[in-house]
């Protein structure tokens, strides 16, 4: 029996306007009457999901949240943080030498503020028009507080530059870092061993409920920890070839309400 749906936005609950349809929400809405809980599963920061919650009334005493891809584990209606990982000021340096030699623009990622930094001349990042809701300033390295907290870095690029650019990173730093791409024009750092899986088992076990309970529905690479961990996993049709190779179900895309099918097949019939 389904305990718990972790579910992705972009390319999975999300339209590719941004939107959640009518049957997407109805079925999470039955899900919850049935006493499942419903947990979004993001690399975005609280901040940039807060719409979303409101719309699908998550912001209720006992709904929570996974965000920076695993990284926090908080509360919806407080924002109060139950867990968190973040990286070490030496690694954002690190992060921030391997973008300027690969010519990558760099935002790091701190609480709800996203900080720019001149990381390649002449390449601008996107990060900020990918998501509007977030709070994009430029910095400089200078200017980087050392006792900040820092949830994550991204690379936001035009995707065959960043992809050509991708192929460079050194075995070492993939061996320090979760090295993921999220979107195919975003690419995300995280501390090792941090991912959507590594948050949900910890809400997991918080909740007294087991992996096999667990429902994940994906599209992306970062999605697959999360995909590989529950007892249904579920690809996107419009997932990538990875995420659909390790699902136990694949369900229609995120325009045709696959969402929807998959919650009604597995959890409210079955």
């Amino acid at each position: 029996m389904i305990k718990m749906i972790a579910i992705d936005l972009d390319g999975t609950l999300l339209s590719n306007q941004k939107e959640i349809s009518p049957a997407n929400k109805r079925a999470l809405q039955a899900a919850k009457d049935q006493g499942v809980k419903i947990v979004i599963c993001t690399g975005r920061p609280l901040r940039a999901i807060r719409p979303y919650l409101t719309e699908l009334d998550l912001k209720n005493p006992g709904d929570y949240a996974i965000t920076f891809n695993g990284g926090l584990v908080q509360q919806n209606d407080t924002g109060a943080v139950i867990e968190k990982a973040a990286l070490t000021f030496a690694q954002v340096q690190e992060l921030i030498t391997v973008a300027e030699a690969l010519a990558l623009p760099l935002d790091v990622v701190s609480d709800e503020i996203v900080w720019s930094l001149p990381t390649a001349e002449g390449r601008q990042s996107i990060y900020g028009q990918l998501n509007p809701l977030l709070d994009v300033r430029d910095t400089t390295v200078a200017q980087l507080d050392p006792e900040a907290l820092y949830n994550k870095a991204v690379v936001a690029y035009e995707q065959t530059y960043l992809d050509q650019q991708l192929a460079k990173v050194s075995p070492a730093v993939r061996s320090e870092f979760e090295v993921i791409k999220t979107r195919d024009v975003l690419l995300e750092f995280m501390p090792k061993g941090i991912t959507k899986a590594y948050g949900i088992d910890l809400l997991a076990k918080k909740l007294g409920i087991t992996a096999a309970e667990v429902m994940a529905i994906g599209d992306e690479e970062n999605d697959l920890p999360m995909i590989a961990y529950a007892g249904i996993g579920v690809a996107m049709a419009n997932a990538v070839p990875l995420v659909k190779a390790a699902a136990d179900v694949l369900t229609e895309s995120n325009e045709a309400d696959g969402v929807a099918q998959v919650i009604e097949k597995y959890v409210l019939e079955g």
